[in-house]
């Protein structure tokens, strides 16, 4: 398999993977939002740095009004990870590979940036829709943004062969995924508690509860735990083997995707992105929550970003730039 091939579709699934987090992030912190008064500090800045965009949007605005947050994490084209500069990369990189995908992930795809393209252009001509909250026109916006998404990952799932196409797409998937959730869990670090006072106040479940439903984990933790609880969540979010969007599900998917398209069961030896994909899953399983606490979850969140980010870089080198 070609490495342009590779890469293309590797960087398609992980742009509609980022775009998909992007609108579960900005809806869900609305809703919550609008659970809180006004004597809470703002909720919209926090969302910029959990998405490690905020010496981008500190370039461009003064004030990180709702307004301002919603239209630079969504529509802005001066933002790479904007969701409109998601979906134009992704048709992009899926333009380049068109003989590798099924015309109906292409169709998917297609009309969804053009009807997204033409909402942003309504949007931005629109000032009175950019007020200091979001409307309910965007609100369904995200959420077929969403649908959308999923579409898409439903499409190919039943269209193209489950070959190394698929398991790159599987990769590009489950490491973005990986990655925004732990920046999901981080944002109860930026956000979310005003005060020590607040520790298990109605304020302190509401945000514990939207930070589940932005990883739309809400039901799943139900059926698992009975109470929201940081330390319950946590262990769900980062070391739950079953939910896909886990931190150690996420891994495992990595580590079936990169044997497979290394030809380890055929014989050829272990590569690098493989080692590093099973050393720290190992490392994950033999890890529980109360040792994540005490080490500190934002430092513990921190070096599980690090890791990501290196097994990334070994997999850009092992099959894009080789």
């Amino acid at each position: 398999m070609l490495s342009r091939v590779a890469e293309s579709v590797f960087w398609l699934n992980r742009y509609i993977e980022r775009a998909e987090n992007y609108s579960r992030f900005i809806d869900v912190n609305h809703q919550l939002s609008l659970d809180l008064n006004d004597d809470f500090p703002n909720q919209w800045m926090p969302l910029v740095h959990t998405t490690g965009d905020a010496e981008q949007f500190e370039k461009k605005y003064e004030l990180a009004t709702p307004a301002n947050v919603i239209q630079f994490m969504t529509f802005d084209d001066e933002n790479p990870n904007s969701i409109f500069n998601c979906l134009s990369r992704a048709r992009e990189n899926a333009r380049t590979i068109r003989e590798n995908i099924s015309t109906s992930m292409w169709e998917v795809l297609n009309e969804f940036y053009l009807f997204v393209k033409d909402y942003r252009k309504s949007y931005l001509e629109k000032p009175e829709s950019r007020g200091e909250g979001l409307s309910v026109d965007l609100s369904e916006f995200l959420s077929y943004v969403r649908k959308n998404c999923q579409s898409f990952y439903g499409c190919s799932d039943a269209t193209i062969s489950h070959d190394e196409v698929w398991s790159f797409s599987l990769l590009g998937r489950f490491l973005e995924r990986a990655d925004k959730t732990t920046r999901i869990l981080d944002m109860k670090y930026f956000i979310l508690l005003p005060s020590i006072q607040d520790v298990g106040s109605t304020l302190d479940l509401l945000q514990w509860l939207s930070l589940l439903k932005s990883a739309s984990a809400h039901e799943m933790y139900n059926r698992n735990y009975k109470r929201v609880h940081p330390t319950e969540i946590a262990e769900f979010l980062i070391l739950d083997q079953n939910f896909p969007r886990s931190i150690v599900f996420c891994l495992q998917e990595m580590e079936e995707s990169l044997e497979k398209v290394s030809g380890t069961k055929e014989g050829l030896p272990r590569n690098l992105a493989q080692d590093a994909t099973t050393t720290y899953l190992n490392r994950l399983r033999s890890e529980n929550v109360h040792s994540i606490f005490d080490k500190g979850l934002h430092e513990y969140l921190d070096d599980i970003q690090i890791e990501l980010n290196r097994i990334g870089a070994k997999i850009v080198e092992r099959f894009f730039r080789s």
